[in-house]
């Protein structure tokens, strides 16, 4: 593949900043089109902008399913400059030249449209405000608008819907963010113990802490020179697999509470509990904070506490076995959710879907499996795909994902026993590389997350970013409502069950 461009691996490193390509943005514009419309496998992780040198630096990260590779290159932006659209050929990288936008000013032409993404307190355009969202009009005397939220009738997390509806049907929605905005980026530079920086990762998503801790805690041992010994790569699988299982239980319970089914809804509310508080026996808090670190472990896994492992995902998945087969054999909820919400394999792909959005619309990726991390480069993960994009399938995803994650545990902890060394303490005092960057990528329950970060010369983080699934995979809720009753947003909703604070930052 011809081009100029560093090929980093998951997880590894320092790299060199100077080692990032600077293109002029024809030569950018040009590879970026040319590299993921080569191959369906590849697509953008990170598009980001940093200070660097007095200059506003603009980094893209794309990521080969085939070889496990991340390629990255930038450009520099000049004030003065208008630069043409990507967006308008790959309409996966609207949010990121959005945020880039709102960010730093950076100007494209061709775009759809421009609109703030996070209306962070930093922005370059502090008139645009949040209570003058442009949403998107269609005229017509027979259309009507609903908005729902920001504040829900549940309790959720704030996030506004704006449906435009002929009659029941929707034609389009709009999904506002922004509220959730905590600025975790900034406090990421501005934290000086590292210590504060694993608890700021373990606050990005509250039911993602072991992915995006695990992220985190990746490349500040790649910044650090830090390799983590086999059984400590194992424990921190385990753990990110408990968590999988966790949600996905968690999530059939609400789909079957928005269907009125109360018999699946309360086991699955049971069964998700047994899973956390195993988490909670093993670190002491019930969505594993403290649990991962760099370098080591507080609550390292002990003989007792790995039966007890063991014992409740037998125990847990061999209920949940019984009680999917009683929900998805049900016509009455069937109905509710075969052909509800579809999203076809284009439009996930095109959409830059990823994770449990992304495989229940056939498209296989999985960064355990394409650019694997930790102890996942030697235990077999099975990608498990659906293909009809539907509520049903993401439901199935679920249940067929459950079943995997007890797999891959049992098979981790035999390999768990067979590898008895000890696991030292957390490391908070190695300094990080100078005038250097890595990139960590690991796959949450939700899909892929991506963590980067930049040292400056005396070692210090300059620049740090983070994307949540949920960056990629709102636009697959507004595309799966589409065509639908209205009354069917909320099991929709459900059933891809996104982050707003971990899309806000």
């Amino acid at each position: 593949m011809k081009g100029s461009y560093i090929e980093i691996e998951n997880n590894s490193g320092p790299y060199r900043i100077d080692d990032i390509p600077v293109l002029p943005y024809s030569d950018f514009y040009n590879q970026t089109i040319t590299f993921m419309r080569e191959r369906d496998s590849i697509h953008c992780v990170a598009y980001f902008g940093i200070k660097y040198q007095n200059r506003i630096r603009i980094i893209c990260l794309l990521a080969d399913d085939t070889n496990g590779k991340i390629y990255g290159y930038s450009f520099i932006y000049n004030d003065n400059e208008t630069l043409d659209s990507v967006t308008k050929v790959l309409p996966q990288m609207h949010l990121f030249e959005r945020e880039v936008h709102e960010n730093f000013g950076v100007r494209y032409s061709g775009h759809p449209w421009l609109k703030p993404v996070r209306y962070s307190y930093d922005r370059l355009n502090t008139d645009q405000v949040i209570e003058n969202y442009p949403f998107y009009r269609i005229e017509g005397e027979e259309l009507h608008e609903v908005g729902v939220g920001p504040v829900h009738a549940g309790v959720i997390e704030p996030g506004h819907f704006r449906f435009i509806c002929h009659g029941e049907k929707v034609f389009h929605l709009e999904i506002q963010l922004g509220y959730q905005h905590r600025g975790v980026e900034n406090l990421m530079v501005q934290s000086v113990k590292p210590l504060q920086k694993c608890i700021l990762a373990e606050s990005v998503a509250g039911d993602t802490v072991i992915g995006h801790t695990i992220a985190h805690a990746q490349l500040i041992e790649s910044l650090a020179g830090i390799k983590a010994g086999s059984r400590l790569q194992i424990e921190r699988c385990i753990a990110l697999e408990l968590e999988r299982i966790a949600v996905h239980i968690g999530d059939t319970a609400a789909l079957c509470g928005d269907v009125a089914y109360q018999l699946g809804q309360a086991v699955c509310e049971a069964l998700r509990t047994s899973v956390i508080n195993t988490t909670q026996l093993w670190c002491g808090n019930r969505f594993g904070k403290g649990l991962i670190r760099p370098g080591g472990s507080n609550y390292p896994l002990n003989a007792e506490t790995a039966k007890k492992i063991s014992e409740m995902i037998s125990d847990t998945g061999r209920r949940f076995e019984d009680i999917t087969e009683r929900i998805f054999s049900l016509t009455s909820l069937m109905a509710r959710f075969e052909d509800i919400g579809t999203v076809t394999a284009l439009q996930a792909k095109k959409a830059g879907a990823t994770g449990m959005a992304a495989r229940s619309s056939g498209v296989a990726r999985d960064i355990r499996v394409t650019h694997p991390f930790q102890y996942y480069q030697k235990v077999n993960v099975n990608t498990i795909i659906q293909q009809k994009g539907d509520v049903l399938s993401r439901a199935l995803q679920r249940k067929e994902e459950v079943k995997e994650s007890i797999r891959i545990i049992n098979q981790l902890l035999v390999v768990w026993q067979e590898n008895p060394e000890n696991i030292s303490k957390p490391r908070y005092d190695v300094p990080l590389k100078p005038d250097s960057f890595s990139v960590s990528l690991s796959e949450g329950w939700r899909g892929e997350i991506c963590h980067a970060a930049f040292t400056s010369g005396d070692g210090k983080i300059m620049s740090y970013k983070i994307k949540d699934p949920s960056f990629h995979n709102w636009l697959m809720l507004a595309l799966a409502v589409r065509n639908q009753e209205i009354s069917d947003f909320p099991l929709c909703n459900k059933s891809f069950n996104l982050s707003y604070c971990g899309h806000d930052l």
